[in-house]
């Protein structure tokens, strides 16, 4: 069991949009994978697709705002360019970083690392407010993923 301080919601909308861009960047038959490990005083999340990659040099430019790997009118994929960008602020507003490890042609994957309470006893959350919650977030969640995969034609 690892407790951490977050924003649920938040921590929802990093996932999506990780999600929907591997989805949108894989093929039909490709793999997109999602694991998380503990870490000691670390959650480490990595969400890793067979899909398109992105070219080395880039790699620095996907986590600036406003700013497309590819910029073409006639791109096979929708996007604001605000996706990634806003990603990265949240992980880091939660003290968190984000990278990733990419090759073109072979896929991506976005390694998410975020802080963990180590103390037994340190977190308020009570397993009555975690079902609170669960059931509150249960009926956004459907409406949530339906607006984050909007730009996915299938």
């Amino acid at each position: 069991e690892k407790f951490m301080v977050c924003d649920p919601d938040i921590i929802e909308r990093i996932m999506l949009n990780l999600l929907s861009n591997a989805v949108k960047f894989t093929k039909n038959d490709g793999k997109i994978d999602v694991n998380i490990y503990d870490d000691k005083d670390k959650i480490i999340i990595s969400i890793k697709d067979n899909g398109i990659g992105i070219q080395k040099d880039k790699q620095d430019l996907i986590f600036q705002r406003f700013r497309q790997v590819d910029k073409s009118l006639t791109r096979s994929h929708e996007g604001s360019g605000i996706g990634l960008s806003l990603v990265k602020s949240l992980v880091e507003l939660h003290g968190g970083t984000i990278k990733v490890e990419s090759e073109y042609g072979k896929g991506s994957e976005f390694i998410i690392v975020l802080p963990a309470l180590v103390k037994e006893g340190s977190c308020n959350n009570t397993l009555d407010e975690a079902a609170a919650t669960s059931s509150r977030l249960s009926d956004s969640k459907v409406e949530a993923i339906n607006v984050e995969f909007s730009d996915i034609y299938f």
